[in-house]
């Protein structure tokens, strides 16, 4: 279905082929715009809310995803079977595959997601990287996939050490080596093979440069079939665990106006690179001395959409629709500046106190936190089972506050109140993590925490620079607090909970 036809159909029933808290988040959007839904599910997922929520469901198989969610074949069947003119196809499984979009596109369904020439081009590391260099994107300097050992010694020579290996069919960590001389090349090449071959079935490999002390930046972009493409802005996800994120927030600490305006314009070019239509996100490294550096692009919504929608006021899955539908968005111009500040925890079932090993099980409690600018998005309840199939996460807490200060407290009052129980979970490593003087000082970076941080210490021996500036965020903000407290009520006493962080700092200068 081309782009002009597509432009005169309209969707009336939508197939979410996902599940759990997205496949929930889906269903609230297309209620909103008047549209029915259709869930598919597993044998394990039968009790689930997005089971409940939806208007259908069609069952597609076994519990194990390479049997059911995986199964592109058994998708489409189902959107034959209930009638949906559009499928939505979320994040993780077939999102990013662009042999589903093409099968979906094939059948006469709309593909609420990107053209699969543009998944294909960008799910391929080399040829993004080409693609995007074509348009002055700055990349990660490197090598080309498939160079022979020697050749790949003579390049890292040249590059300049540390490098990392990095697997060409994938990502998520499998087949990536961080490399620090000449001398441990040949066995980090044999090693980064041997996985890659093992998760992808491909042991192709290549380099590219280690940027040191680098922050995870990556910038929300729309494009829609009339030619328009902005970008909303970015995200700071440098808070994660074996490449995975955990904590992400909107805008970045690091980010000042001219920042973001040249990698806003880098992003835009990079979705254009391709011809993208729909939600997608440019990801960086980002050097200390804010070089920034194109790393890949994710062709599909993200897990941590939310902190743009609260600090830009737009609903994203909506955006998809409208887009997918041919119609042209509703934002027109590039965000030059968020309104406040959000911030994303991922609560997932997993011990943070014994190397945040998975836990499955029934949850028998579950109370989430409720209150001005707090959000909870989720796809458990309590009595639900987690299983050992899928995803760990159990919800994702988004709090928004005019600023940084009154979103970190906001979020460490939410965590407060949030109680899970049958269940191991991380949010005890959320509340430590906000309790850092690194963490609020923003001084942060991917390695930080595997390197620099601990469950088992309060702090993680932070410098003065780190104390000064959490000082200062925390006397700004319980003055501004007293200021308004006054206002409203006519006195100007003391909250001594907004005085935490500055305490701190105290204790540890006498």
């Amino acid at each position: 279905m081309n782009s002009s036809e597509q432009s005169q159909t309209s969707i009336k029933k939508v197939l979410i082929a996902n599940r759990g808290e997205i496949a929930v988040r889906i269903i609230r959007a297309c209620r909103d715009l008047g549209i029915k839904t259709v869930a598919v599910y597993s044998d394990a997922d039968r009790a689930s809310l997005h089971v409940r929520y939806a208007d259908e469901a069609v069952h597609i198989g076994p519990p194990p995803p390479r049997e059911s969610y995986l199964v592109g074949e058994k998708i489409i069947e189902a959107a034959r079977k209930s009638g949906a003119d559009a499928i939505h196809p979320g994040y993780g499984f077939l999102s990013e595959r662009e042999w589903f979009a093409q099968a979906v596109a094939d059948e006469g369904i709309i593909f609420i997601g990107p053209p699969p020439s543009a998944i294909a081009t960008m799910g391929d590391k080399q040829s993004a990287r080409e693609a995007v260099k074509k348009y002055g994107v700055p990349v990660v300097p490197g090598t080309e996939p498939g160079m022979r050992d020697d050749e790949i010694l003579a390049a890292a020579q040249e590059i300049g050490f540390p490098v990392m290996v990095k697997a060409a069919a994938g990502g998520g960590g499998k087949g990536m080596r961080g490399v620090y001389s000449a001398e441990e090349l040949p066995d980090a090449l044999a090693m980064a093979r041997r996985e890659a071959e093992g998760a992808f079935g491909d042991g192709t490999v290549y380099l590219e440069k280690m940027i040191i002390g680098a922050r995870h930046i990556e910038f929300q972009v729309l494009a829609d079939m009339h030619g328009n493409t902005i970008h909303l802005g970015e995200r700071e996800c440098s808070i994660q665990r074996r490449h995975q994120k955990l904590v992400e927030e909107s805008p970045s600490p690091f980010m000042d106006s001219d920042l973001r305006r040249r990698m806003g314009e880098a992003a835009v070019l990079a979705a254009q690179s391709v011809g993208y239509v729909n939600a997608g996100t440019i990801e960086y490294l980002v050097d200390k001395d804010k070089n920034f550096y194109f790393m890949e692009m994710n062709t599909r919504l993200q897990v941590e959409h939310p902190v743009t929608e609260l600090v830009t006021g737009i609903d994203l899955v909506k955006e998809q629709v409208r887009i997918a539908r041919g119609r042209r968005m509703g934002p027109t111009e590039s965000l030059t500046e968020p309104k406040g500040w959000a911030m994303e925890c991922r609560i997932n079932a997993e011990d943070p106190y014994n190397n945040f090993l998975p836990s499955v099980g029934q949850i028998t409690t579950l109370n989430v936190p409720s209150g001005p600018g707090v959000r909870v998005d989720s796809g458990v309840y309590a009595g639900y089972s987690i299983t050992p199939y899928y995803d760990s996460m159990i919800a994702k807490l988004i709090c928004w506050g005019d600023d940084r200060p009154e979103a970190i407290l906001r979020m460490r009052s939410a965590l407060e109140e949030f109680t899970i129980m049958g269940v191991k979970h991380n949010v005890p490593f959320h509340q430590n993590l906000l309790n850092s003087f690194t963490f609020i000082a923003g001084r942060l970076d991917t390695k930080f925490v595997e390197e620099r941080f601990s469950m088992t210490t309060y702090e993680n021996d932070p410098d003065e620079g780190e104390l000064e500036t959490a000082a200062i965020a925390a006397t700004l903000y319980a003055h501004r607090q007293r200021q308004l407290a006054g206002q409203v009520v006519g006195r100007n006493e003391r909250d001594t909970s907004n005085w935490k962080w500055l305490s701190r700092w105290e204790r540890v200068h006498r």
